[in-house]
Parts: C-alpha cells; structure tokens; sequence
C-alpha cells in the first residue's frame, strides 16, 4: 500500500506558481511547498513574493522569488529560464495570476478592460504554457485557476467570465495537444475572500459574514487559499497521472 507522501508527495520536483504574492496564489505556493517541491513565487510586487519565498524558506523550504508581468511574453520566458537556471529542470507551472477589479455591463465595458482582462487572464495562460511546454520535462504538469465564473453568471463580469471560460477551453486543448508527456488540468475556485475579489465586489472585512450568509454554500463558509492549494496538490501528484484535461470546481458547492 502507498504512502501518503508517495501518493501526493513531491520531491524533487521544480514548480512555478504566478500571482503568488498573495492571495489563493500563496495559498498554493506554500502548499507545494510543504509537499516538497522547490518553489519559484512570481507576481507582479517583487516585495510580495520576497516575503512569501522568504516564509517558505523560513519554513524549511526552497524557494526563490521572480517579479513577473505575465502580460509579457519575455518575462514569461525569464521566469520559466530561471527555474532551470536555479534547479536545473521544471516540473509543474500554475497558472494562478489573474482577475478583475471591474464590475460593470458588458454593453458600458469599456474596450481597453476588455483587453486588459483578456490578456491577463487569457493570453497569458496560453503564452505561458507555451514557455513551460518548451522547458518542461517529461511528466510535467500544468495547472490553470480558472473560476466557477467560467460555467455560470456573473453579474457586471461578463468580461472575466468569458476569459476563464477561454481559460477552460485552452486547459482540455493543451491536454490534448501536450500528452502524454505533460498533464493539463485546471481548478475554478468560488467564492475566496482575496484582495481582487473583495474590490470587485466592494467588500469589507466587516461584510464578509453577512456575504457568507447571504450566498448559503452548502459547505457553510467561504474557501480559503489553501483550499485551492489542496486542490493544484491533488492535480500535481504523480499519484493522479491518469487525470488531464479536467476542470474541477472547488467552490464549498456553489
């Protein structure tokens, strides 16, 4: 009988986790980190994700910190480079970066937000799981966070709906296209109180219990970043290599 730690163990392994600065990305970061992978955490805020490699290393782990633009397809090559450069290969990329501040109806949204989200959260995947396909080894894994919002309305985000529905769609096609020598999955997380979230939605700590029981998840709370930590674990085992090309909804059953 396996191990846990054979089952969802992993080390030895390299992985790239994007918007890993905060937020659900941290939560994931430091999941795999504990796991036993060496760790790259990119964002945007090169001071955000020095602290949280800073915390893994602090915690026992391996980490190094990369400042990223995921809008940039040359930072995004950078970023795979220094992967290898630091261990020497690449193993597993989450493509965790993304969101949208902006609520607003599609007929007012305005074409340079529709842009920007779709760059964000659309084109970047694709350009980075182009790099990782490039540097990745045999047996790699790409996870794409997604958004329950990709299979259901959303009110005033329509724009971000469409772009991780488009997210969704590159996940079964990468699969297709990468296998057998890389996995492609993806996780669409509900209702996480994070710092875009909470913009979007014009929410304060103060109005988080009263949202909570408002939206009734059959879970009974919202999800934590070490919930979708758990889930990109489940995703980037060796123990689940028969599982690719699938979108799982972690959303306390929203």
């Amino acid at each position: 009988m396996s191990t846990i730690d054979e089952l969802f163990g992993l080390h030895g392994d390299v992985a790239i986790v994007t918007g890993a600065g905060r937020g659900i990305g941290e939560g994931i970061a430091k999941v795999l980190s504990g796991a036993g992978a060496r760790v790259v955490c990119a964002a945007r805020r090169g001071h955000e994700v020095e602290r949280v490699a800073k915390e893994i290393r602090d915690a026992g782990g391996e980490a190094i910190a990369v400042p990223t633009d995921v809008t940039d397809p040359q930072a995004l090559e950078s970023l795979g480079q220094a992967a290898v450069q630091e261990w020497g290969q690449l193993d597993i990329w989450v493509n965790n970066a993304g969101g949208s501040p902006v609520q607003t109806p599609l007929t007012k949204l305005p074409l340079e937000e529709w842009n920007a989200t779709l760059a964000l959260n659309l084109t970047a995947v694709w350009e980075a799981t182009c790099v990782a396909s490039r540097l990745m080894r045999d047996g790699g894994r790409v996870v794409n966070i997604s958004s329950i919002a990709a299979q259901m309305v959303v009110p005033g985000s329509g724009h971000y709906s469409a772009a991780k529905a488009g997210v969704n769609a590159l996940t079964k096609s990468f699969a297709a296209e990468l296998g057998p020598r890389i996995r492609v999955n993806c996780v669409m997380p509900g209702a996480v109180p994070t710092e875009i979230m909470m913009k979007a939605m014009e929410l304060k700590d103060e109005d988080l219990p009263g949202f909570e029981k408002m939206i009734r998840l059959p879970a009974g709370r919202l999800g934590t970043p070490e919930d979708l930590g758990a889930a990109v674990l489940y995703f980037t085992a060796k123990s689940t290599a028969w599982v690719t090309g699938q979108c799982l909804s972690v959303s306390g059953g929203m």
